[in-house]
Formats: structure tokens, sequence, C-alpha cells
């Protein structure tokens, strides 16, 4: 495993990470099955583990949680998330001092942990002063339930903005930005979120790495039943289309050629940048954390990468 500093910080985390969305509580309902494969993640030098409360409200918290309490916690990084809805209500929702109070101890007490690693704003709050965010992030790191706060999905500018405030007022500024990014969803990030994250020193962790699975060329046979895109209306609706198929198809003689599958291609392409401190990856089986780490030995050469972005523009 490759451990990297997440941007200028001191803190290293694991090229790979594990995550919980759509899978621990989801689509992973059995405790046995989420151990193995947590466990299979952590022994193979996985250390960097990205949850939400949003995720399965709140049981993908649990799930994990239960299976990571057994490892050394000074071997961890625990990463959680606010920002949508909990309840009906009203106060339960976005980035106010009050939900962010009440949002990190009820992550504490479902990951089962003292403090989170990362803290990640999980959207911007149009509803709530960026200060009153700020202050309340700045407080819990004095308080110690959190070591490092991050945005989540934020543009660039509204970063800046953090960071400028940050300056401004002595408070800690945000370590860590958290995108989607992949072959497909790439030019924001690499035009404007790169810049401004290397600018003021932060890492990307980046998600969805696979664009929902897409990128595996597993539905060039169409959208099987038994798949999680079948599940999901609002994937298969903004992701599947003629044009992306085309792509991925374009992809597999490239994938053949490194010896390895395009699921592996789109994982090793997407943790090629410095910028990148993490890629996020999802499993449902102990299989799909040996092939996502089999990435970590794909070389993509300046010819290869080329052929990529060639493959991609098509």
């Amino acid at each position: 495993m490759e451990y990297r500093n997440l941007g200028r910080s001191g803190l290293k985390v694991s090229a790979i990470a594990l995550g919980g969305w759509i899978t621990f509580g989801r689509t992973v309902k059995d405790q046995k099955m989420a151990q193995d494969i947590i466990q299979k993640a952590y022994d193979s030098g996985i250390t960097f583990f990205d949850i939400a409360d949003a995720y399965a409200h709140g049981e993908s918290e649990r799930m994990m949680g239960a299976v990571l309490k057994d490892f050394p916690r000074h071997t961890l990084v625990i990463s959680s998330k606010l920002f949508w809805p909990m309840s009906d209500d009203p106060n339960d929702k976005g980035l106010s001092r009050k939900h962010i109070m009440e949002s990190v101890d009820k992550s504490l007490q479902r990951v089962g942990t003292d403090y989170l690693d990362l803290y990640f704003c999980h959207r911007w709050d149009e509803e709530t002063p960026l200060l009153e965010t700020m202050r309340a992030m700045d407080d819990l790191i004095h308080q110690g339930k959190i070591l490092y706060w991050g945005t989540s999905m934020w543009t660039a500018a509204q970063i800046q903005q953090a960071h400028d405030l940050a300056e401004k007022y002595h408070l800690y500024a945000p370590q860590v930005e958290q995108p989607e990014y992949n072959m497909i969803e790439r030019a924001s990030v690499e035009n404007e979120i790169i810049p401004v994250a290397e600018k003021n020193g932060m890492g990307l962790v980046t998600f969805s790495p696979l664009h929902g699975g897409i990128l595996t060329g597993k539905y060039e046979g169409g959208i099987g039943k038994e798949t999680r895109m079948a599940t999901i209306d609002w994937m298969k609706d903004e992701m599947f289309s003629k044009e992306t198929q085309a792509k991925v198809k374009r992809l597999a003689p490239i994938a053949e050629k490194l010896g390895v599958s395009r699921a592996q291609l789109a994982l090793a392409w997407a943790m090629r940048r410095p910028a990148v401190s993490s890629v996020i990856t999802g499993a449902t089986k102990v299989t799909q954390v040996e092939e996502n780490l089999a990435a970590l030995t794909a070389e993509l050469t300046p010819d290869l990468l080329a052929e990529i972005d060639a493959a991609l523009a098509g």
C-alpha cells in the first residue's frame, strides 16, 4: 500500500480508501459480510475509511464502526460527513452550528470512537453563513472531537472563500476536499478544484472513481436487474448514456494492453495525480477489495495516458 500526505498536512492516508456509500447498510446488510470486507481492506493496508451520517441513515456508520473498533485506533483514519437531512426537524440538516454540534456527537456514538480524523461539510449550505460553519468546525478541532475538517463538492470559489475567512479570523482552514472524480467527470476537478487545492495546501480524497460502476464495462450489455445501478434511478438517468458507453468500450484494449481490468485502469488513472491523496472505493464482496488493490501496481506511462485521453475524447 502507498501512503500519501493529505495535502501539506502531516496526516498520511492510504492511496486507496474504503467507503460506505451505497454499500454498508444498503447493499451489504449482513454484519459478517461487512466484517469480512473491512477486515480484508485493513489487512491489505487500507487505513482510511470514509463514512457519512446520511449513508443508509446512520446504518453505515454503525456497521463500519462495529468492525473498526477492533483495530488499534491510531492505525486508522476515519472520516464522516454532515449536511443532508437526518429527520423532518428543520434544524436536523445543513451546516448550522446547532446541526454541526449535535451531528458530530451522533456520528461519534454510531461509529464508536472518541474523535474523527476528518469531518466533511457534505455540500455547501446556502442558508448558513460560512463563518458560522467555520467557527463551529474550529471549535470541534479545539475540543478534540475532530482533527481536520474538509469540504465536499464545493466549488473552487467557495473553497477559496473558506481559506480567506480562516486567514482573516485565525481559524482552522479546510484541509481536504472530497469531489467526484473519474474518467467521465473530470473537467471541473482538473481545471478548477485541483488548482485551488494546491494553492491552499489541501489534499483531495476523490469518490466514484468507477462512475457508479459504468467504467468497469459491466453495463455494456444493459443494466441487469440484480445490479446496483438498477436500484438507483438517479444514477441510472444521470450516468448511463450511449456516449459514455462508447468511451468505456474504447478503454477495453488499453486495459488489455496493460494487463488489467477496466476497473483497475480507472482506479490507477484516478490515483495518478499528485493532488489526489486517496481514492475512495466501494466493495460489496471481499473479491472486489482484492480487485481494487491490484490497481496499485498498474503503471500508466505518458503514452498510455495519451491513449486514454484520446479514447475519452473520441
